[in-house]
């Protein structure tokens, strides 16, 4: 069994909570943080002895986040520790305290790759996604800056009403500033996120909206594009290719788990908050156990909440009858934070399975 679990459930990616701390106020903030929010207990000491025990039996992505991870000083000492230990490192900021020694040191570190978020093709609409007067020209001065010296971004972009008819326009924004990737997130109602709940997309603009992407990604060559916590797109992806003759293979990152597969929380992915809480993923808010309580591996293999995530025959209504299961799954975090259970079928899905009897 022992041998099984690692082969079957390998932990490719994780993100890492280093602080809570944050600079800015964002609408849809998954940990509510703001900067009076806590650091967190990841010691310099209590990193090493995290980074040692995911060597043991894994050799993820670790991308450092928060909170706003630059706001820690130790920040690039820890990611230099990761990269020394084999792992690819990564790092995800909002861009405000981006400056040219920022970006050496990220380059010194081993970070390969930077994630930033663009909300909006516009200062009106990211700055009132992003509560704070200046995010844009701060992102867009960011991107300038790691581009010139070398280093890859992903612009991560997250709708909701008030910001989705600005989709198109955002995605050419990140691709006219250089980004390497592209990824379209449709929020998921946690922490801050909650207070917006009527301004989730609707099911039928969602559907719509994931179609587009559809059409951009089989026709885009110069930037990689991808949906994030909308699971359904792989539903999508498959239904329509087959329908039209087409491959269902899809480019990938190497910084990704690859792009075959929708809700992936606990399957290949975990998050670590700043209190050493696991979690399937950042938008999960059930821990699986602490890292300060027992070791990472035991909490990947043997946690029950993980376990439920990872046995398709617990899920329920639509998504446990549904053929695409196991291409989709659903969004278990979304199942979560509208009907209180992980295991509901996806609220914002329409899709119908044939065999699905209400």
């Amino acid at each position: 069994m022992e041998g099984s679990v690692k082969k079957k459930w390998e932990l490719k990616w994780m993100a890492w909570e280093l602080t809570s701390q944050c600079n800015m106020s964002c609408v849809h903030c998954r940990s509510s943080s703001e900067i009076n929010s806590s650091a967190g207990k990841f010691s310099l000491e209590a990193s090493e002895k995290l980074l040692n025990d995911i060597a043991e039996f894994a050799s993820p992505v670790i991308v450092l986040s928060g909170g706003e991870p630059l706001l820690r000083d130790d920040l690039f000492v820890i990611a230099k520790m990761g990269t020394d230990k084999g792992f690819r490192m990564a790092m995800a900021t909002n861009g405000l305290l981006v400056t040219d020694d920022i970006c050496r040191n990220i380059t010194e570190s081993g970070i390969r790759i930077v994630s930033m978020s663009l909300d909006g093709a516009t200062k009106d609409v990211h700055d009132n996604f992003r509560g704070q007067h200046g995010a844009f020209d701060a992102a867009v001065k960011a991107a300038e800056l790691f581009n010139k010296h070398g280093i890859k971004i992903i612009i991560n972009s997250s709708f909701t009403k008030r910001n989705q008819k600005y989709i198109g326009d955002t995605f050419r924004l990140a691709k006219n500033i250089g980004a390497y990737a592209w990824y379209m997130f449709l929020i998921v109602p946690t922490g801050r996120g909650e207070e917006i709940m009527q301004e989730l997309v609707s099911k039928e603009d969602y559907e719509e909206i994931l179609r587009w992407h559809y059409e951009l990604e089989r026709g885009e060559e110069n930037i990689l594009v991808r949906p994030t916590c909308a699971p359904q797109y792989y539903r999508v992806w498959h239904d329509i290719s087959k329908k039209e003759g087409k491959s269902t293979e899809r480019r990938s990152l190497s910084f990704s788990t690859g792009g075959g597969k929708g809700c992936i929380a606990a399957q290949s992915i975990l998050f670590v908050n700043s209190d050493g809480d696991v979690l399937p993923c950042s938008y999960f808010p059930v821990s699986a156990g602490n890292v300060f309580e027992k070791p990472l591996k035991e909490i990947w293999e043997h946690s029950d909440l993980f376990n439920d995530l990872r046995d398709f025959r617990k899920y329920e209504g639509k998504c446990g009858v549904c053929k695409y299961i196991g291409v989709c799954g659903g969004c278990r975090a979304r199942s979560y934070a509208v009907t209180g259970s992980y295991l509901a079928e996806e609220p914002y899905c329409e899709y119908i399975p044939a065999n699905y009897n209400k």
